[in-house]
């Protein structure tokens, strides 16, 4: 029997831990009865009672395993430890907030079994709230314009992977992995389903702006010369426009030198200009650097705390 990995990341997600393994286990029962499978928690050091339970469950049942995080290292490279750590024939990554639908394991399988080693699932609905569904649509449509790889749009990195490809991931060493990125740019023929996703089923999200910030700055930092490029050319288009403004201001008092009052406005307003954007390249030049650091350090994506029915 081939055997699937089914990798759950999660972080104070006590309300949804229990019910989430049910669905699964059923699913395999009724969907997917010829298969073999495990369900592996990777625990972000949550702080409500998430790790309890997965003790609880995992005692009784062995194909229930997990591995806990002695602190939080983030919601990019936990993920993406834990697909390191799956032993089935493919992994399937599924979020803990019931968000992405369950139903969808058994499309990635025989997707799979058609000979695609990489299966993703690609929002094409989603129930969010307009705004942020805005904001996602304009980073990504500025994702794949910019990137040198071409970006896969509305994937959150729900979907199937072949023990093939888990092996590529092993072999890229990389401490600050932009996932989605790596799928699109090593990742083998693959094949795009599209679900709606739900609105979480408990609790509350545990991204804020500050993580999402985070993510789509690594995004373009690892992807796009987006930030440095168009800091070059803006820097090219506001030197040749002060040129030409400086030129014709020379002319003009020249020609009218009694009459014509240049003033301090016009050497405010390119003084404060300048300075903005001086200011805000320096930032972006800065998530450059910060990028850089981080993979120089090459620190290890997660130390673990424990584990549990790992043999």
């Amino acid at each position: 029997m081939k055997k699937i990995s089914v990798l759950i990341p999660c972080y104070n997600e006590e309300e949804n831990i229990e019910e989430l393994v049910n669905e699964i286990k059923h699913h395999f029962l009724e969907k997917l009865p010829n298969y073999n499978y495990e369900i592996i928690f990777i625990d972000n050091a949550s702080t409500d009672k998430t790790r309890e339970i997965i003790e609880k469950i995992s005692s009784k049942d062995k194909k229930i395993k997990a591995i806990f995080n002695i602190r939080n290292f983030g919601g990019l490279n936990s993920p993406y430890y834990g697909l390191l750590q799956t032993a089935g024939d493919c992994t399937i990554q599924i979020a803990c907030d019931f968000q992405e639908p369950i139903e969808m394991i058994e499309k990635f399988v025989h997707e799979w079994e058609n000979g695609y080693k990489i299966v993703v699932g690609v929002k094409n609905k989603s129930k969010e709230n307009i705004i942020m569904k805005l904001i996602r649509k304009m980073y990504y449509r500025l994702l794949k314009k910019f990137s040198a790889v071409e970006q896969i749009s509305q994937f959150t990195g729900f979907g199937l992977y072949d023990k093939d490809f888990i092996s590529i991931l092993r072999k890229l060493n990389d401490p600050t992995p932009f996932f989605r990125g790596i799928v699109a740019e090593y990742g083998y023929k693959r094949k795009e389903l599209y679900y709606e996703q739900s609105k979480r089923k408990h609790g509350k999200s545990k991204y804020n702006f500050y993580n999402l910030f985070d993510y789509a700055m690594l995004s373009f930092t690892s992807y796009t010369k987006f930030g440095l490029r168009i800091a070059t050319f803006i820097g090219i288009i506001i030197s040749i426009i002060s040129f030409i403004i400086g030129t014709v201001y020379l002319i003009l008092k020249l020609l009218f030198w009694n009459s014509f009052s240049m003033g301090l406005a016009p050497m405010l307003i390119g003084t404060f200009f300048l300075g903005a954007l001086q200011i805000f390249f320096i930032g972006f030049l800065g998530e450059y650097i910060m990028s850089i650091n981080e993979r120089v350090k090459n620190r290890p994506l997660v130390i673990e705390e424990k584990r549990i029915n790992f043999e």
